[in-house]
């Protein structure tokens, strides 16, 4: 081996990947069938993206493998079992973030993306543009050689009785109740480091339950849902709005990279405190480049996970779980500028 192939194994970096499959997990309304579903996929998502890592892959590659393991498994909103809009529909999301160049890739409003998140890719990769939407979208996509399928492929039961009950209390001008929590939350992302040193962030969504006008929400929306660059990156799961508002994502990285601010502190101000004070609420995952990870969140639970150099895959969903990844975060509306 030649010495600069040496200098390059001595100073690889450990990679890490993290990822989520949505907040505002209601641990009444889970069951042991499903709850053995979800940790299974989240532990195929991170093997899928783990696996790219450590090959040499770059950190892109295995955003978008975890994700799309995601994306086919009916247990979370994005791609097949995304939640339907008011009028009947489903409706995707998704965006990349290459923190090393700083390129991303978006999408919003498309039907018949099988796999949302790798449309997503080909506008960053393969576009002189950054977001696309809709019709437009789709047509790119059939440029790109993107998978369509027919719409009815999104459907599940679960989802379709989700919104029957959110169209009755809609007639009945009555709240969403549990719903009211459900709707917001379905997300699933990843960020990841490589060998390189290098981090990227991926988010995908079928968006909000019953929701109409053409919403899109904070998934892909560069800095909001999901951020990038060479010291942080960050996939966020939660009510959209107020992560639009707080260019959430995007805070966090600065915080860590401009600010000096350690990761699970930066998270947690912006998850945990900045978010809930304007009447938000949700979760994220996080990653800087020395491999530190962050998960806040503060609903019930967040499907979650993470795989680092023991290579053995670590998953949790409640909030008294332990996941392994460090103590338990600061409660909402701590002042502490301490790290835990």
């Amino acid at each position: 081996m030649t010495a600069l192939g040496m200098a390059s194994l001595v100073h690889a970096t450990t990679p890490v990947l993290v990822i989520h499959g949505g907040s505002g997990v209601i641990k009444r309304d889970m069951n042991p069938a499903k709850e053995k579903a979800v940790r299974a996929a989240l532990t195929q998502a991170l093997q899928a993206g783990y696996a790219q890592l450590k090959n040499g892959k770059a950190a892109m590659d295995a955003v978008t493998a975890a994700i799309t393991v995601l994306e086919d498994d009916p247990n979370f909103n994005a791609g097949k079992g995304s939640v339907f809009t008011h009028d009947g529909k489903n409706e995707l999301d998704a965006a990349v973030m290459d923190g090393y160049s700083l390129k991303a890739g978006s999408i919003a409003a498309v039907h018949r993306v099988k796999n949302p998140i790798l449309l997503a890719r080909a506008v960053m990769d393969k576009s002189p543009h950054v977001m696309l939407i809709g019709d437009g979208a789709e047509q790119f996509a059939k440029e790109a050689g993107i998978t369509l399928v027919d719409p009815s492929y999104f459907r599940t039961e679960e989802r379709w009785q989700q919104l029957q009950r959110a169209l009755k209390e809609d007639k009945a001008a009555k709240p969403h109740a549990d719903e009211e929590t459900a709707k917001h939350f379905g997300t699933v992302g990843a960020v990841a480091l490589d060998t390189f040193g290098h981090l990227a962030a991926g988010t995908s969504t079928g968006g909000m339950n019953d929701k109409r006008y053409g919403r899109v929400g904070d998934s892909p929306l560069i800095g909001a849902g999901t951020y990038a660059n060479s010291g942080c990156a960050v996939s966020g799961t939660g009510w959209g709005e107020f992560y639009i508002r707080t260019v959430a994502a995007h805070e966090i990285c600065m915080r860590v990279t401009q600010m000096r601010v350690p990761l699970r502190r930066a998270a947690a101000e912006v998850i945990n405190q900045e978010i809930p004070s304007m009447g938000g609420n949700g979760g994220a995952i996080a990653l800087d480049a020395d491999g530190n990870v962050a998960m806040p969140f503060n609903t019930d639970g967040m499907y979650r996970g993470w795989i680092g150099a023991d290579g053995a895959p670590h998953v949790a969903i409640y909030g008294d779980e332990d996941d392994g990844a460090g103590d338990p975060l600061p409660a909402v509306g701590s002042s502490s500028s301490e790290e835990p």
